[in-house]
């Protein structure tokens, strides 16, 4: 009988993010400082092959959905020979992807050969030179191109990550909304997080997602519940109404989705983490090749994720119960 990953809140977890790689080609401004983060030696960057052993192990324990995520992942040279090895092992029913899209428009066809189903592109303004600003540097041509590219694949669905900023981006949400109307893409609307960042800045920046719904009804524009969203994982999906595409809400500090979590992550230089906000991690690369050490591994790993991870306390200057993280989200892979 198959093993079933359970933790000791009842959770049963049947997906992984895995980071391929910890570099990225842009500096955004609520991931990395402007100056970037140290980047782990290639030496330390889990090889494909590895990769592939410890998702099948994972699967044998009731892994079926993964996310490749970075850092940039298609900064690595051999994604599609890595998707296509994890769409091999038995027990993966789904490979997803997130990324910048700066490099995606030439590959999106070549991914989805190898077996990658559906894709996240992170979109956080339409506007030429506030993307420029947002990104340290991005082109956001570049990414509208991939959006279209990623659609003619055959990608479904096609999300659009959009973390919402106050006083930065909170403007465009009207026009993110629109995007849903003629097109089949999931615009998903983020809360900015306090992931890897040790001060208190980040709240000037926090905004309740409940301000997407109020600018729609201002708007007029009518919304409705909307289901059967592939990879739906903790969004709250809505639906202009009428319209081809959809929109999510993730509020992971305002309304945190941690009673149905279903996700571990493996980190770009070997670490199982279960939880994002937390400190535990576990070095998995020494037990690469001895699965009874593996499963052990992974076990000991899922017995540590709490409850939740307390976001909201960091809004409100409350204690916490375990230690938030200290890397930041380009090192964890989200």
């Amino acid at each position: 009988m198959e093993e079933q990953l359970t933790d000791k809140h009842g959770r049963k977890h049947d997906y992984i993010r895995i980071s391929v790689t910890d570099r990225c080609n842009l500096r955004c401004v609520y991931c990395m400082p402007e100056e970037g983060v140290e980047f782990e030696p290639e030496e330390n960057i889990l090889q494909a092959e590895e990769i592939r052993e410890v998702v099948r192990v994972l699967a044998g324990m009731g892994i079926r959905k993964l996310r490749l995520t970075g850092g940039e992942p298609l900064l690595r040279k051999d994604l599609p020979e890595l998707v296509a090895m994890l769409a091999a092992v038995p027990g993966i029913e789904d490979i997803g992807l997130t990324t910048n899209g700066i490099f995606l428009e030439k590959k999106a066809e070549a991914l989805k050969l190898a077996g990658l189903t559906r894709i996240n592109i992170s979109l956080d303004s339409l506007r030429e030179d506030r993307f420029r600003l947002i990104t340290r540097g991005g082109d956001i041509r570049k990414v509208l191109a991939s959006v279209d590219a990623a659609l003619r694949a055959g990608l479904d669905p096609v999300k659009l990550n959009v973390v919402l900023v106050k006083g930065v981006n909170d403007d465009e949400i009207a026009d993110f909304l629109k995007l849903t109307l003629d097109r089949k893409l999931n615009v998903r609307f983020i809360e900015y997080m306090p992931i890897g960042h040790s001060g208190k800045d980040w709240k000037s920046g926090y905004l309740p997602l409940e301000e997407v719904l109020r600018q729609a009804e201002a708007l007029g524009l009518a919304v409705e519940p909307a289901g059967g969203i592939t990879g739906n994982g903790p969004a709250e999906n809505y639906r202009l109404q009428g319209a081809e595409g959809t929109f999510g809400l993730i509020h992971p500090v305002s309304d945190h989705f941690c009673q149905a979590c279903n996700r571990l992550r493996l980190t770009a230089d070997g670490y199982i983490k279960p939880c994002l906000y937390w400190s535990d991690e576990f070095h998995v690369r020494s037990s690469i090749g001895d699965d009874e050490a593996l499963r052990i591994l992974i076990r000991k790993a899922l017995a540590t994720k709490p409850e939740n991870h307390e976001m909201a306390l960091a809004m409100s200057d409350t204690g916490a119960s375990h230690t938030p993280t200290v890397r930041r989200m380009s090192q964890i892979g989200g």
